[in-house]
Parts: C-alpha cells; sequence; structure tokens
C-alpha cells in the first residue's frame, strides 16, 4: 500500500480487467489486456483478471490470461460471475469442486473486451445493473459504435462526411439477393467494400470489383451480422486515425497514418504480417488536422461516447476529400495499436493514459450516482 501524507497507508483501487470473450477478435483482446496489466501502476492498483473463454464461460484467477492463450481450459478452475445485483457490488468466485463463493469487491471495470458480447452495450448494461463504475462508453453509445449503419447516419445528421453506402438485412438477401444486387449497383459504384454492420478489426469484410464478387461477399459479411453494409471504395485513400479521450468535454490526439500491407487494412495487415506501418504525427496540412480533430470531436459527442474512442478517417488523394470511416469504441491497447500510441505522441505515456481513463470512469459513475432513481407518490395508488 502506498502512504498518505499523513503516513496512514492508502487502499489500491481495486480494477476488475475483463478479457477475452465470445467474439472474432478475442485473441486481440487477449494481448490487449497483457498490455494494460503490464502498464498498470501496482503500487495504485490491485488487478483483478478475470477472463472469458469462447465459450462464454468466466473465470478469475492469476494465470488466466496465460491459461487463454495457450487455449489450456482444462486447467482453469476459478468460475466466476459479476452478479447485477449492486449490493454486491464485485464479482463471486468458486472453486469448480465446491458451492462456496468468495466475493471480491471492484471498485472498477476495466472491459478489454473487442467486437460482440463486450463492445457492444452487452457487458455495458451488466456494468449498470452492478452499480459498478466502468472504463469506456456506456450502454447506448457502446451499441451505436458497433453499429456501423446507425454511426453514419447519426454522422450525416450532425454534417459529418460519410462515403456514398446502402444496407440490408441478410435475411432480405436471402430472399431477394438479385433485387438487393440490383439496388445496390443503383446506388453505389464498383469497387465496394462489404462489411458486416456489427463487427471489428475488418472481420468479415470484403472488397469487390465487380458484380461476380459481389454474392460471395455478402454470404460472408452474413456470417459475422445479420445486418450487412456497402459501402463505395475511396479509391487509393489515406487511412487517418485519431484518439479522443474524456467524458463531457473530451479531447482530441495528433492524427497518425496507416500504411497498409495488403490492399485494404484487414485482421491479417493489422495483427497476422507484422508489415503493415504507422506514421505519427500524420503528414497532413494544418487545416486538415483541424477538420479532422474538429470532425473526430463531433462523432464521439453525436454517438454519446465518453472515456475514450479511436475515430478513424479516409482521406482521398486525389481530390483531397475527408470521409468518417467508423468509431471504436474499445480500441486496440496492443503494444502497436493506435490509440495508446497516438496519445503517447500526443504526450500521454501508455500509464498515464490508463490512469485518465479510470479517473474518467469514476468520475462518469458519480455524476450518475447524482440522479434520484427513486419517486414517492402521494398515495399508494398501486395497492
Amino acid at each position: 500500500m502506498r502512504k498518505e501524507k499523513s503516513g496512514k497507508p492508502k487502499r489500491r483501487l481495486r480494477v476488475g480487467v475483463i478479457f477475452g470473450g465470445r467474439s472474432a477478435e478475442h485473441e486481440v483482446s487477449l494481448v490487449s489486456a497483457s498490455s494494460i496489466i503490464n502498464s498498470l501502476d501496482k503500487e495504485k492498483y490491485e488487478i483483478i483478471p478475470v477472463g472469458i473463454t469462447p465459450q462464454g464461460k468466466w473465470f478469475s484467477d492469476r494465470n488466466i490470461l496465460c491459461y487463454l492463450q495457450d487455449k489450456c481450459f482444462n486447467k482453469i478452475k476459478f468460475h466466476t460471475v459479476l452478479p447485477p445485483d449492486p449490493t454486491v457490488g464485485g464479482i463471486l468466485i468458486w472453486d469448480g469442486s465446491s458451492k462456496i463463493f468468495k466475493k471480491i469487491k471492484l471498485d472498477v471495470v476495466f472491459p478489454v473486451l473487442h467486437g460482440t458480447f463486450g463492445e457492444d452495450g452487452t457487458v455495458q448494461g451488466l456494468m449498470e445493473l452492478a452499480d459498478l463504475p466502468y472504463v469506456g462508453a456506456d450502454v447506448l453509445a457502446s451499441a451505436i459504435g458497433m453499429d456501423k449503419v446507425v454511426t453514419k447516419q447519426l454522422c450525416e445528421q450532425n454534417g459529418i462526411p460519410v462515403v456514398p453506402y446502402v444496407w440490408f438485412y441478410s435475411r432480405e438477401y436471402r430472399k431477394n439477393a438479385g433485387t438487393i444486387k440490383s439496388f445496390i449497383e443503383k446506388k453505389l459504384k464498383y469497387p465496394l467494400f462489404i462489411k458486416p454492420a456489427n463487427s471489428g478489426s475488418s472481420v468479415g469484410i470484403t472488397k469487390v470489383h465487380n458484380r461476380k464478387e459481389l454474392h460471395p461477399a455478402i454470404l460472408i459479411a452474413g456470417r459475422y451480422d445479420t445486418k450487412i453494409l456497402v459501402e463505395e471504395s475511396v479509391e487509393n485513400a489515406r487511412e487517418i486515425e485519431v484518439s479522443v479521450l474524456g467524458n463531457e468535454f473530451p479531447r482530441s490526439s495528433i492524427p497518425g497514418e496507416i500504411i497498409s500491407s495488403n490492399e485494404f487494412y484487414d485482421y491479417d495487415a493489422k495483427y497476422v504480417d507484422g508489415l503493415s506501418k504507422t506514421i505519427i504525427p500524420a503528414q497532413l496540412s494544418e487545416s486538415l488536422i483541424k477538420k479532422i480533430q474538429k470532425y473526430s470531436l463531433e462523432a464521439f459527442k453525436c454517438t454519446g461516447c465518453s472515456g475514450m474512442a479511436r475515430v478513424d478517417f479516409l482521406v482521398s488523394r486525389s481530390k483531397g476529400r475527408l470521409y468518417f470511416n467508423e468509431i471504436n469504441t474499445i480500441p486496440g491497447f496492443t503494444m502497436i495499436s493506435m490509440y495508446p500510441k497516438l496519445w503517447e505522441a500526443t504526450g500521454l505515456s501508455f500509464s498515464q493514459l490508463l490512469d485518465e481513463l479510470i479517473k474518467l470512469a469514476i468520475e462518469k459513475h458519480k455524476e450518475k450516482s447524482r440522479l434520484c432513481r427513486n419517486f414517492k407518490p402521494k398515495q399508494d395508488w398501486y395497492r
């Protein structure tokens, strides 16, 4: 324990770091969690790791991250639940062979769950029910940020430019494939990007150059979501990313640029081949930097984000036009991820960034705690 000025020991904040999960980005989550756990100041925080298997089972012990990384599920024995009961205030842990629960109180939760069942508002809803402070966007903002179609609609309404797009449900396509293909070609020009509306790390995304490639790409996207997004490609585009930090008064980092090793920044280019490059800061005009930062803050606010988000843009090399691409409410936190790297280049170290995110989570929870949750009517009319 640290000591206060009075000489009394100061209790460390107990941080529950949740990672893994039922998502196509399970492995990315493990790498992000490893970076966060290693970078949290051990004098300030007591870290409680909580791992979720690809099947959705929750466990917590000091080796859980290694077990998930090595897929040694048979070695895991400390089952865990996070009850929605606010009087518990944390997690319950028990040995698989025992019925005796051990309760561990948590001061704040750091969800490091990329993609579905973590970044989409589901876990955030659980935290709200449990009345626990948690890092990042709330239920609504998480769900909005996960849904690329809804995000684009909100950005359009707020004057933020987006590329031409259409969307439909995969079930509609199965019933009327020809009609939908004709609709796409009437509204948009090849090449196109076919995407699951709710997914991340470019999983399920295909670049399509003609009608022959269209059908297989829609089927691939349909494996990952019931809602399909189709966008016009911005050819020879520069991929620019900005990190945003804050609650009601957010600030943006300097922008960075991604130089993808593949035709577009897909999963392999992000994590596997190690050949993609980043340029920080991005070589842009001062006016374009200000415009990108302005739009990043506007996107953060209009989607209702809090805590953190990475906002991605496309810049046309030929016409110089700027387009909002997407917002990530739980961006990657690996050592090569742009979100922490951009803040480091802006003057905030990895550990300082984590301190700030935890502080923002507690501030947001305190602000919500001020709200009235009860109402006493003039008389007990319901009896």
